[in-house]
């Protein structure tokens, strides 16, 4: 269901790792000094936890899009530092998440909520983030693109639904913030991805991305075997 656009003084910083081309938003009110994480990798948690110190933020939220095969979240670790909630979604089967969110669920951001919305397709867990008049689309929708599915529950059928469905349900002025570039690409739109995006976008059937994605051949990510085993426990490695 679409969200309707909050008035509100948000503000973001999108931080970068470049070894796996990952990126960390920092998301928090100008006026409570509330703030959360998403997708925050392991590497980088002095860098992240020393910009909201720098910031006089108050950290109150990990969110994490899905369960990661690139890189091991920095999630526990953060709790571990700081007190802060985890949260994923319900349907990833991680152990360990302090908050299990479901289709439509909130989370407060001072006196702002951002919107949980499953977003299934790359997993099955995988979810979106909606606040103000932005989507951090995980995995689920790049830009000019779309995360993989022929691995952890994937489904190309699911991330068509999700993308034509849900995402492209919002206002073309919505901005999208995903979780990969690999051109140096940083933010698009709604409009932007229904228009050109080539795998989802106008004009592409259901059937034909399906069959697309089945025909791609791609090697699995490098850290595979040990990333996701530490994510599926929020990124314990004990």
């Amino acid at each position: 269901m679409k969200q309707r656009r909050q008035k509100s003084n948000i503000n973001i910083r999108q931080l970068f790792d470049q070894e796996t081309w990952t990126f960390t938003y920092l998301i928090f009110s100008n006026e409570s000094k509330k703030s959360v994480l998403i997708d925050p990798v392991l590497e980088k948690i002095s860098r992240d936890l020393t910009l909201v110190k720098r910031l006089g933020l108050s950290l109150v939220g990990v969110l994490e899009t899905h369960v990661h095969a690139d890189h091991i979240t920095a999630a526990d670790e953060i709790r571990t530092r700081t007190s802060t909630k985890i949260y994923y979604g319900s349907k990833t089967g991680v152990k360990g998440s302090d908050i299990l969110l479901n289709d439509g669920d909130q989370i407060q951001l001072g006196d702002h909520s951002i919107t949980a919305i499953h977003t299934p397709g790359h997993t099955e867990g995988c979810t979106t983030y909606f606040i103000d008049d932005k989507l951090f689309t995980g995995d689920t929708l790049f830009i000019g693109g779309t995360g993989r599915t022929d691995f952890q529950g994937g489904s190309a059928s699911d991330t068509f639904e999700s993308c034509r469905n849900k995402l492209f349900s919002y206002p073309d002025s919505t901005l999208i913030y995903p979780a990969h570039n690999y051109e140096g690409l940083t933010v698009s739109t709604v409009g932007e991805e229904r228009r050109w995006n080539p795998n989802v976008g106008d004009g592409i059937t259901k059937q034909e991305f399906i069959d697309n994605e089945y025909n791609k051949d791609r090697l699995y990510p490098r850290r595979l075997d040990v990333a996701v085993p530490a994510n599926m426990k929020c990124g314990s490695i004990s």
